[in-house]
């Protein structure tokens, strides 16, 4: 149920082709560039579907909260599970909100509209010697996918009209795909390539661009001449355009695609340079599109009092 807050952010797709820095034109209006969430909220993903409301997920106890673009205002949609239970990516659509667990294994979904989870999985078991960190979800029409950093493998749910339990599928990453080292994170950012065939698939762990096949899990190498995505984290795809965000970097590569999503170039990246005051980079993991702009939560990995009084915000970044 909606509690009342005060303040905050946004996912999505992009579209169109290669983009250059960012414009300013008038249909960008008269929003906030940086939205504050609460103290020691802990972000990592956000979603939106039509706007303006925007969701983002509590690393520290699973907590759901929507903000207002326009606004700023925010409000309590479901409340976590407690800590050991966060809320990493998300993705939303028909009132539905697609939540990665992180360390837990899991995934749900969650009614944006009463807070109630509708559907709860254990994608893999977890144990010391079997860790797992499910990252984030892409939406395709059929399914939701997500990514496992710590094992290679994706989890497949099928989309049930009314948000509910439905049939999981474990898909393992075969072809070019090489497993990072125990405890080093792997699959990263997940999403669909332009033509909607493929998944594309980050690897944290080297910079590297997959494009994943959802039958088989044959992962190849997407050529972009060269260009390494280091630290890649969320990505978001509009048009042709891939919008990588390079968390640790503080930056998002911006990367013109064909149409398979097998070739990329890039063609620009975007800094805290191109932020309007008051917005501030800050580790950003991921980021999502509403009219002309993206949002990208800071996570501030490592920052004192993360759980308490540490700030955290959304930085709005006009494209």
């Amino acid at each position: 149920m909606a509690v009342a807050l005060t303040s905050a952010a946004l996912t999505v797709t992009i579209a169109g082709p290669a983009a250059a820095h960012p414009r300013h034109d008038g249909h960008q209006g008269h929003r906030p560039e940086r939205i504050a969430l609460a103290n020691g909220f802990q972000p990592e993903g956000i979603a939106i579907d039509k706007g303006p409301l925007a969701y983002l997920g509590s690393r520290t106890n699973g907590d759901i909260v929507s903000v207002n673009l326009r606004t700023g205002g925010r409000e309590l949609v479901s409340r976590g599970l407690g800590p050991g239970n966060p809320s990493v990516g998300l993705k939303v659509d028909r009132n539905r909100l697609y939540v990665a667990g992180g360390n837990t294994g899991t995934g749900r979904v969650i009614s944006t509209r009463t807070g109630r989870i509708l559907a709860n999985y254990t994608f893999t078991p977890v144990s010391e010697t079997s860790p797992s960190f499910v990252n984030d979800v892409v939406l395709t029409r059929k399914r939701a996918w997500f990514t496992d950093s710590l094992k290679p493998q994706l989890y497949g749910v099928s989309r049930s009209r009314h948000g509910g339990r439905s049939r999981v599928t474990t898909l393992q990453l075969r072809g070019e795909w090489v497993q990072a080292p125990a405890g080093t994170n792997s699959a990263n950012g997940i999403a669909q390539s332009p033509d909607k065939r493929s998944l594309l698939v980050i690897d944290s762990a080297t910079g590297t661009l997959f494009r994943v096949n959802p039958r088989t899990g044959d992962a190849r190498r997407v050529d972009l001449g060269g260009a390494k995505l280091t630290n890649g984290d969320g990505l978001l795809v509009r048009g042709r355009t891939l919008y990588a965000v390079q968390n640790r970097l503080n930056q998002v590569a911006v990367v013109h695609l064909n149409r398979s999503g097998s070739r990329g170039t890039l063609v620009d990246t975007l800094t805290s340079a191109d932020l309007r005051s008051p917005a501030t980079f800050d580790i950003p993991t991921t980021a999502a599109y509403y009219k002309g702009s993206l949002y990208l939560p800071n996570a501030r990995f490592g920052v004192a009092n993360a759980a308490t009084t540490a700030e955290y915000w959304v930085s709005r970044l006009r494209v």
